[in-house]
C-alpha cells in the first residue's frame, strides 16, 4: 500500500460535535497545528455561542455502532484497519488505504453519522434535519515507517 502517492498508513482522529472547542480549558490546537494552545475562556465561550446543537457525548451503544461501522467500511473498501478506538468524545483510526487521508476520514465520518442518525430515528429526514455527530474536520497524520505505525497502533489500543 505504501508508495510515493500514499503513506504506509494514516493515524486519523476526529472529535464529536462540540466536545473540544477552540479555547478549551484542557488546551486546544489551531486548525492545521499540533501545538497545544493555552486555554482561552473568551474564545471558548464565543465558539460555544455559535454552536447550532448540543455537544455530542457518545453512549456505549453509539460507541459500539461507530466501531462496527468503521470495521465494516474498511472491509468493504479493502482498507487495512490496524487499530481503532471509539471514545465518548473522539475517535482514533489507524488505517492503510490507497486513497487520500482526508477522503478516508470523510468517508468514515459520513458512514458513522448516517448510522448514528438511523439509530436515533432521524433516517429519511433532509440533511438539515439530521444531527451533527462530529466536528467539521479532524486530524490526518501520515505514517511512513514501521516504527511510527507500531507506535500509533500501541497508542490507539493501549493508551486510550
Amino acid at each position: 500500500m505504501h508508495n510515493d502517492e500514499f503513506p504506509l498508513a494514516y493515524f486519523i482522529t476526529w472529535t464529536t460535535y462540540g466536545s473540544w472547542l477552540p479555547g478549551d480549558p484542557r488546551g486546544w490546537c489551531k486548525r492545521g497545528s499540533h501545538v497545544v494552545e493555552a486555554p482561552d475562556l473568551t474564545l471558548n465561550e464565543r465558539a460555544r455561542s455559535i454552536m447550532v446543537e448540543e455537544p455530542v457525548v457518545l453512549d456505549q451503544s453509539q460507541r459500539e455502532l461507530v466501531d462496527a461501522v468503521i470495521v465494516k467500511h474498511c472491509a468493504i473498501r479493502k482498507w487495512v484497519l490496524h487499530a481503532r478506538s471509539v471514545r465518548t468524545n473522539h475517535i482514533h483510526v489507524v488505517v492503510s488505504a490507497g486513497q487520500v487521508g482526508t477522503e478516508v476520514r470523510a468517508q468514515l465520518k459520513a458512514w458513522c453519522s448516517r448510522r448514528l442518525s438511523e439509530q436515533a430515528g432521524l433516517h429519511g429526514r433532509s440533511k438539515n434535519g439530521l444531527r451533527r455527530w462530529f466536528s467539521g474536520r479532524g486530524d490526518v497524520e501520515w505514517i511512513d515507517t514501521d516504527e511510527h505505525l507500531e507506535n500509533a497502533i500501541r497508542y490507539t489500543n493501549e493508551m486510550q
